[in-house]
């Protein structure tokens, strides 16, 4: 019998993140610092329009690319929220979360052997989504002494004839970086000099705690050359509504459109209906829970200093990155122990790539009380390794 699976997808490796959801979901009171979730649930006003849009029997398709009403307030949003416009006509599809946003900027651009510059650590889908685009990954390891950004000389580094993509993935998952306007001033020169394209991946824009999020469209010569990837999950706390959306040149947009037409169709209608409601009044909402998330933040960063856990202070997202190389263990030995020891979950910076060796990520969409709770866990449990090596 011939092998009935391709070389390409049992090549790709599993997500390094659920191993560890799938044990703590098995755990009694353990503590999971390990899914990037937000803990909240949809505001009441954001369901209330998805229950109201079923009463009404709103449970038709809608066109491919989204509905207008919620297409002309991502439009509205952008504008009002960082000065980008785009024509809702021909720049905007609504996808099934950002994840499909990234399969179908990446196959829509992508000719076999085209290389796709990834930093890492970062999302996990990105090396998977290029490697089905037939693209060639080239993996950007950025640095803890850079606090994770993405400087114009790694990049310029990273450049062959055969570039092609660069993905974008600020602010950061796993590392919480940011990167501001002079950082993608910097580099957007390098972009424009070796005529690339970016994917930026702002799905936790409104996750921001230092001044305002920055787009590198917003930066002269790159709206045109940029697909702008965001959605509702990470802002408004929308996980399993699975809703996103791309906004991007018309020529770009139209080919992902037919991706997205013949593998999608279109996003769930309910969802899209609940999305505008976000849009045009959940701008409290945001707040709030970014407020939360800020005051979560600055409790981590304080208590790492306070038991000598190394750790460069993150400004956007939900996560916290700090380094355990001290205790002379691989990532996934001390998660593991971690979990095994104290029944709390966080997750190996490898699951990020390689370069996220020595490095844990801890998410902090989770409630003070149980954070604090961890927090006293993780320093029994450093206490004890670093008893160990004096033995």
């Amino acid at each position: 019998m011939r092998n009935p699976l391709s070389e390409r997808i049992v090549g790709i490796k599993p997500s390094g993140i659920r191993k560890f959801f799938d044990v703590v979901s098995e755990m009694p009171d353990a503590i999971s610092l390990g899914i990037g979730e937000p803990d909240f649930d949809t505001p009441w006003h954001i369901r209330d329009e998805g229950i109201y849009s079923l009463e009404k029997g709103r449970t038709f398709y809608t066109s491919n690319s989204g509905l207008k009403e919620l297409k002309v307030e991502i439009c509205n949003y952008l504008c009002r929220r960082f000065d980008l416009e785009y024509d809702y006509q021909k720049e905007v599809i609504v996808t099934v979360g950002g994840s499909e946003a990234i399969d179908i900027a990446l196959r829509a651009m992508i000719d076999p052997r085209d290389e796709v510059i990834i930093p890492q650590p970062s999302f996990v889908a990105y090396e998977p989504c290029a490697i089905l685009a037939n693209a060639v990954p080239v993996l950007l390891s950025l640095k803890a002494e850079n606090e994770f950004r993405l400087t114009a000389q790694e990049l310029e580094d990273a450049i062959t004839e055969k570039t092609k993509v660069l993905i974008l993935p600020f602010p950061n998952n796993p590392t919480g970086a940011i990167m501001e306007r002079a950082d993608l001033e910097a580099v957007a020169k390098v972009v424009l000099k070796h005529d690339l394209f970016v994917i930026s991946d702002e799905i936790y824009a409104e996750l921001s705690y230092k001044g305002k999020h920055v787009s590198i469209a917003q930066i002269p010569g790159m709206r045109e050359r940029t697909v702008l990837i965001n959605g509702f999950s990470k802002a408004y706390a929308m996980t399993g509504w699975r809703l996103g959306y791309t906004c991007a040149p018309a020529d770009i947009t139209e080919q992902m459109l037919k991706i997205h037409q013949f593998a999608i169709m279109c996003a769930p209608t309910t969802s899209q209906y609940a999305a505008v409601e976000a849009l045009k009044n959940g701008d409290d909402d945001v707040a709030q829970m970014r407020e939360q998330y800020n005051q979560r933040r600055r409790y981590l960063v304080y208590s790492f200093k306070q038991m000598g856990l190394p750790c460069f202070e993150p400004y956007g997202a939900f996560y916290i990155f700090p380094c355990i190389k001290e205790f002379g263990m691989s990532s996934e030995e001390f998660a593991t122990r971690f979990l095994e020891e104290e029944k709390v979950a966080a997750v190996p910076g490898t699951a990020f790539g390689d370069c996220g060796e020595g490095f844990l990520r801890i998410s902090y969409a989770q409630s003070m009380e149980n954070l604090k709770i961890a927090v006293s866990r993780l320093e029994q449990f450093i206490g004890r390794l670093r008893a160990e090596q004096k033995q």
